[in-house]
Order: C-alpha cells, then structure tokens, then sequence
C-alpha cells in the first residue's frame, strides 16, 4: 500500500516554503523527525543515526523540549540540527494567527531555532506570512506515514522507497506513535538510500 504524498497544488499554495533541497553535483535527501523529543524514541533514533553516520534534523514539540530538555542538548552535541514545531503541536487551521504565533514564540524560547515546520503541514496563508518575517519555512516531498497504525514498517519503507528523488525532504516522527514501524523501517530506509547512492545533509 502506497501512500499519496503532498500533492503539488499544495505546494503551489505556499510557494515561499521549502519542500525539497538542491546540491548541485550531489544525490541528496534531507531526514526530518517531527513530535519529539522523548526519552523512549529520541536516543535510540540517535544511536541509529550514529551508527549510520548521518545527520538528520528534528523538528521539536516545545512542551516536549520542556519536559526534557536534556533531549535537545543531546541532539545538538549528535551534530543534528534542530527546528521549531509549535509547543502545543497546534494545527493552524484550528485557531487564530495570534495564537498560532504566540504558541510559535513560546517555543522558539525554548529552541533557538529559527527552522520552523508547521504540524500536519497546516496552515493559514496569514499565519504564513507572519511567520517568514522570522523563520524559514521547511516543508517536505515524503511523508513515510510511519505514525499510522494501519500501515506495516515494510509499508513505511515502500513509502521511502517509491517517493524518493534527489532533493527529498523525508519525514519520519521520533514519537510513541512511530515507534512500532520506526524501529524496523528507519534502520532499513537508511541502507537503501545509501545504496540508492544518496548523501544526507541538515536543513
């Protein structure tokens, strides 16, 4: 079973967003983890990513970063990058520009980044435009889905597999909820990048 990926209508709509990345010369992906940090997924996605020798950016929840803030500094000392992803993994569509940056702001206090990726990859257009006056907006091409219950990690990986192209940005989630097809599917999605030829690269 094969997921649908970010259609490009939707990306036209929000232009000003980056959704894949160029390296001329070189076969390049991105790998993003969105929801975390917590103590039960994050080390150990850090222990593969070590293992690996890849380099990865994690897009935090700011209550996440709160509960534990030794996460982030483990990230950051990994050589990972990190990113701003509300502090309530608030969905824009479901309150108001006001609130919607006041829950950005809290945690960017918290993360000091100025990488910013909206939960669900929803917003509104007004919010978007407030929000470039101070952070980049990082999006993506692939979503592994590995969150969903209903799909096997030999599903997520098919996923990595089938939408893959030079300049993807991946989306994997360092989450309880990824968990089940996170640890079979990450380690495996991994080898066949590398033997697709791809290098990896932080936003």
């Amino acid at each position: 079973m094969f997921v649908e990926q970010p259609p490009l209508p939707y990306r036209l709509l929000f232009p000003e967003a980056v959704w894949r990345i160029k390296t001329p010369g070189r076969r390049t992906v991105c790998l993003t983890f969105d929801d975390g940090p917590v103590p039960e997924v994050t080390p150990w996605v850090l222990d593969v990513l070590d293992r690996h020798e890849v380099k990865a950016t994690f897009f935090m929840v700011g209550d996440n970063v709160r509960r534990y803030p030794g996460l982030i500094d483990q990230v950051r000392q990994r050589g990972h990058s990190v990113g701003n992803h509300t502090m309530h993994h608030l969905q824009g569509v479901k309150v108001s520009a006001a609130e919607y940056l006041a829950d950005v702001a809290e945690a960017h206090g918290l993360i000091g980044s100025l990488l910013f990726r909206p939960p669900h990859g929803i917003l509104r257009r007004r919010q978007l435009r407030l929000l470039r006056q101070n952070y980049r907006l990082i999006m993506y091409d692939v979503v592994t889905r590995d969150y969903s219950r209903r799909l096997t990690p030999e599903q997520v990986l098919d996923n990595v597999r089938r939408y893959t192209r030079d300049g993807s940005i991946i989306v994997f989630h360092d989450s309880l909820k990824a968990r089940r097809n996170l640890i079979e599917a990450l380690p495996r999605a991994i080898e066949w990048l590398k033997s697709e030829g791809y290098e990896f690269r932080t936003i």
